[in-house]
């Protein structure tokens, strides 16, 4: 008997920087999100549920059931939001229990093998580039409509608005594969920037006074809540209804000032608007605890994955600690004594995390932020008035937690996340400059346009030993412009010289007169190194190429 056909379906949707107070069901007076309110009042909710304060390092944990700085990712550039290589993913959890795997949308883990999301686990996938589109490692010239797409590792051209074509390829997913258990991971893009959204969605909320910016803010959560309605509707039309774990929640607190529920912080802080979001799981035809119920047990994105292999009968990765506790009793009903316990999140975004930066140590009652200060968070939920000098002993309990929780992780901040090149999953590799290290980068195509002076090194594992052909860009090879040149709307630059240096090879040749690109070949040793380039003008000033082709040469 194939037991896999009695395993429920599961569908995680993920949106961007939409915080908890982005609802109209969590009280938001502007906002219509008639879908989103629907699923809330048919879902059981957590509403003590965090993540990090922002998107990549939320993934990770999500993705691997383990703190974020465990796993290489505590930023969202300088090649902090890559995955590390040993991790595994909850979508490698269900595609080896018998699942089909599928992600529609914002990965932000890792462009290069062996991190991206085909590499951990997803055997459907449809992303954009980096961390958002129109940012350096998406396809030049995205801008949210009629876009081109990573397909299963293919550039694709799409036609409509981003949110649209990520949830219509996910129920096109899930109708072909409606007669075996799925897995749709589908992590929108939206509402993160660039606010761009057909009018006809933000015209209600500027017509009702709303700023511009957060009129179209709204306007492309709208936009979710219509899709949401079509997926939901897509399902029962399937009749997948009943067997379908659906989840909704967020990746951080919102990054549009307005309505935040009471809460002190938005997107990327320490304090409570800065990493708890809404978490609703709807599962009809499960042993869930009535639609409607409120679960307020401290939980958080690292319990995701343990929940989901419980509540779809798999075990969680062997020899792995993880973080996260499955949640699977509580969803259940069935957890009448749920002990305390104690969740740290952080928001570092540097090169190497600092002890105590933006931090919060929470337990069901408390949160010790930034190693000082010390809330009472049910007497005071927006954080007004610390308590440390009252409660001594809380506070010095909790900064133990915080100390014993940083000796245990601190050793692999050092390590870098390799780019792997030369391998046969990915030949050539294409770096981008996001993923500079020692150096913000330039990580958005606009900082690319303005020809950002600035320079780092990418951290790569060469795979194979062999010759090597590297070649060195301003432009990515679909713009294939000239280094010094410029396009509709950037910043031409100087450069008579391309330099670059990688292992025990530093070489350099002359830019020609409106070339495109400058090419070295290259014998290297297989290994971790530095990969770093340089174009150099007359006056001696650089930049680093924002964009290299590394190909192994077939012997």
């Amino acid at each position: 008997m194939d037991t896999t056909r009695r395993r429920p379906n599961a569908i995680l949707v993920l949106t961007d920087d939409q915080g908890y107070g982005d609802l109209a069901c969590h009280g938001n007076p502007i906002i219509r999100t008639p879908n989103l309110d629907r699923l809330h009042g048919e879902s059981v909710r957590f509403t003590n549920f965090h993540v990090a304060p922002t998107c990549a390092p939320t993934r990770a944990g999500l993705m691997t059931g383990r703190n974020c700085n465990r796993t290489g990712v505590w930023h969202t550039v300088m090649g902090r939001s890559i995955l590390r290589e040993d991790e595994a993913t909850v979508a490698q959890v269900l595609a080896e229990g018998g699942y089909r795997t599928g992600i529609f949308g914002k990965w932000h883990l890792g462009d290069n093998y062996p991190s991206r999301p085909q590499d951990k686990g997803f055997q459907e996938v449809l992303v954009h580039g980096g961390g958002g589109v129109g940012q350096g490692h998406d396809y030049w010239g995205n801008d949210y409509f009629d876009d081109t797409y990573l397909h299963n590792g293919v550039l694709a051209a799409q036609e409509g608005y981003c949110t649209d074509v990520f949830f219509r390829e996910a129920m096109g997913f899930i109708e072909a594969n409606r007669d075996r258990p799925f897995f749709v991971y589908l992590p929108t893009n939206a509402p993160h920037g660039p606010y761009n959204v057909d009018p006809k969605y933000s015209r209600p909320y500027l017509d009702a006074g709303a700023p511009e910016s957060t009129a179209r803010f709204y306007g492309m959560i709208t936009n979710i809540d219509e899709n949401v309605g079509r997926l939901t509707a897509h399902l029962e039309a399937l009749g997948l209804a009943d067997n379908t774990i659906l989840i909704f929640m967020t990746d951080n607190g919102t990054s549009e000032p307005g309505f935040n529920a009471g809460m002190r912080g938005r997107k990327g802080s320490e304090y409570e608007g800065g990493h708890r979001v809404p978490c609703f799981v709807r599962w009809p035809g499960g042993n869930l605890a009535p639609p409607g119920t409120d679960i307020d047990r401290l939980a958080a994105n690292v319990d995701m994955l343990p929940t989901l292999a419980e509540l779809c009968g798999l075990a969680p990765p062997a020899g792995v600690k993880l973080d996260g506790v499955s949640l699977a009793s509580l969803l259940c009903g069935e957890a009448s004594d749920w002990p305390d316990r104690v969740i740290i999140t952080d928001s570092q975004r540097i090169e190497h995390p600092e002890k105590w930066r933006q931090s919060a140590v929470m337990t069901q009652r408390w949160r010790l932020v930034n190693g000082t200060e010390l809330y009472d968070i049910q007497a005071d939920p927006g954080q007004e008035h610390s308590v440390a000098g009252d409660h001594p002993e809380v506070l010095a309990q909790l900064r133990a937690e915080y100390e014993a929780w940083w000796t245990e992780l601190s050793p692999t901040f050092e390590d870098y996340c390799e780019i792997v090149v030369g391998a046969e999953a990915e030949n050539p590799s294409r770096l981008v400059a996001h993923d500079w290290h020692d150096v913000f980068p330039p990580w958005n195509q606009t900082h690319i346009l303005e020809g950002q002076a600035a320079n780092g090194f990418w951290a790569v594992r060469v795979e194979r030993a062999g010759e090597y052909e590297i070649t060195l860009r301003r432009w990515p090879e679909e713009v294939n412009a000239p280094i010094t040149g410029a396009v509709p709307g950037g910043t031409a630059i100087a450069a008579h010289t391309a330099r670059l240096a990688i292992a025990d090879v530093e070489v350099r040749q002359p830019v020609p007169d409106g070339a495109p690109a400058v090419t070295f070949t290259a014998q290297l040793p297989a290994g971790d190194t530095r990969l770093q380039t340089w174009f150099v003008n007359d006056a001696g000033e650089d930049r680093g190429a924002y964009y290299v082709y590394v190909r192994r040469i077939e012997p």
